[in-house]
């Protein structure tokens, strides 16, 4: 139900309305996310896979350059999420930009924006289950364990955890975080220690001449640089976390503006600080996607089980963006149930106040990417990959565009912007919007993999329309419904 229709039928009965949330989907929420767990998913959501194991293929194939990269990325992602956060402060809601598309955009828009998103989480947690399985068995003791049987365990592992309540998934976020920023600032204070030193590494002296003597910033030119856009993009997935999560905190007016200020410096220091580190010790040539860049680094100075230690951590970020994954589809299917847009049986919430239906309906998706890795374990992560990336790029363009129409709308005085603002609107959104688009396009230059996703996209586009022809009667009777009961 569009925010207009609400505040049309407030004006008929006020009384009546009070306790009405603006978004059906908002009620029964509890509001146990603590600040803590504000910040650490935020964190979490800035440092996944995409740093701790594909920095190696991207350093190989970019060069030093590739901290450019991260950056650029890193700075239209902010603007999402900062766009996101002024949204959060004038309204939280855990249906997050779904709830907002619904406002701005009309049901169509969230629709739109919840079966992508959707998308996006249920094909990424086949990817999260893929990969769990793939490090588990880096450890002999269970390499005799089918490959799909160690994705269902880890599939009903990180199930039963979303289920119990929102806190649990609140602290497991919060020690997975934990884990992965120790780790990176660990390998941070051991390659200053290694630059100042000039302790060799792998034969080569650490320092400026690493990069100058083999090809320099730009070692293979700018277009390696430019193509591997679309999966740095990737790598920055599940920061819109923060605006899910900010519907069951107590105080998001507070929380909210510390996670997303906090997250430039975490990009700057993380992403391009790590990347660049990574190239001052080691030519672009000797990593490799098969292997995190942190564990080749390690592994040259002998630091004894680095692998092992490695293989752990970027198990737990698997881990991690599956926990997320299953938590913030739950969020946005039950406000789009609420509308109509989705399954009923994806409203439902336990007495622990979790919305458990559509957590169940990813796994179900999630569980298929288990027969996945019966069928074809060795591309069943490659495939789901490259179809998630079309779910965020979707996503991070409906926030700006709903960011767009909101501001319009506070400029015409119909509503008031918080104090936490996204600046040089509208000439930021259209900024990211037109970087999404064309890092979209450039997986055209992959033809292996990239240009089959892009050919995907009329398919996507027409289930999409045959299922807005499924549910659009039982949206407009809900939205009836709605009005009926705010203006009796």
């Amino acid at each position: 139900m569009s925010k207009d229709a609400v505040d049309s039928a407030q004006a008929v009965a006020p009384a009546q309305t009070a306790a009405t949330p603006a978004d059906a989907g908002d009620a029964g929420y509890s509001k146990d996310l603590k600040a803590r767990h504000i910040n650490m998913i935020a964190i979490g959501g800035a440092i996944g896979t995409g740093l701790l194991l594909g920095a190696g293929g991207r350093l190989h194939n970019a060069g030093p350059a590739l901290a450019l990269a991260y950056l650029v990325c890193g700075v239209f992602a902010f603007f999402v999420v900062r766009a996101l956060g002024e949204l959060v402060l004038y309204r939280p809601s855990s249906g997050s930009f779904v709830s907002y598309a619904r406002e701005f955009l009309g049901e169509k828009g969230a629709y739109v924006a919840g079966w992508m998103y959707f998308l996006n989480w249920s094909t990424t947690g086949i990817a999260d289950i893929t990969a769990i399985a793939l490090y588990t068995h880096y450890w002999s003791f269970f390499t005799s364990i089918p490959q799909w049987v160690l994705a269902l365990i880890a599939l009903a592992v990180v199930l039963a955890v979303n289920l119990i309540s929102v806190k649990i998934f609140g602290e497991m976020e919060f020690w997975f975080a934990i884990i992965k920023v120790a780790t990176i600032v660990g390998f941070m204070l051991i390659s200053i220690f290694l630059l100042a030193t000039q302790h060799k590494v792998g034969g080569h002296t650490p320092g400026l001449s690493v990069i100058t003597d083999h090809g320099g910033i730009f070692p293979h030119g700018l277009m390696p640089v430019v193509l591997v856009m679309q999966g740095v993009i990737f790598a920055y997935a599940a920061l819109e976390l923060v605006g899910v999560a900010a519907g069951e905190t107590a105080e998001p007016e507070k929380v909210v503006p510390r996670a997303v200020n906090s997250i430039m410096w975490r990009v700057g220091l993380f992403y391009v600080g790590s990347v660049v580190l990574l190239a001052l010790l080691l030519p672009g040539s000797v990593y490799s996607a098969d292997q995190s860049p942190f564990v080749t680094v390690l592994s040259k100075i002998g630091v004894p089980a680095a692998g092992d230690v490695m293989n752990l951590v970027v198990l737990t970020a698997a881990m991690s963006s599956l926990n997320s994954g299953l938590y913030s589809t739950g969020r946005i299917l039950r406000s789009m149930a609420m509308a109509g847009s989705a399954p009923k049986f994806t409203a439902r919430m336990s007495r622990s106040q979790v919305p458990y239906g559509g957590i169940l309906l990813t796994c179900a998706v999630c569980v298929l990417g288990v027969g996945l890795n019966y069928l074809v374990p060795s591309q069943a992560f490659e495939i789901v990959l490259n179809v998630a990336s079309l779910g965020i790029i979707s996503t991070w363009v409906i926030i700006m565009i709903c960011h767009m129409v909101f501001v319009r709308r506070a400029r015409a005085g119909l509503v008031d912007r918080p104090h936490f603002q996204l600046k040089f609107s509208p000439f930021t959104e259209i900024a990211t919007i037109a970087f999404l688009l064309v890092c979209l396009g450039m997986m055209w230059n992959d033809p292996d993999v990239g240009r089959k996703t892009i050919l995907l996209i009329p398919v996507i586009a027409v289930l999409l329309v045959a299922g807005w022809f499924g549910v659009r009667r039982r949206v407009s009777a809900n939205t009836d419904k709605e009005l009926s009961q705010l203006t009796k």
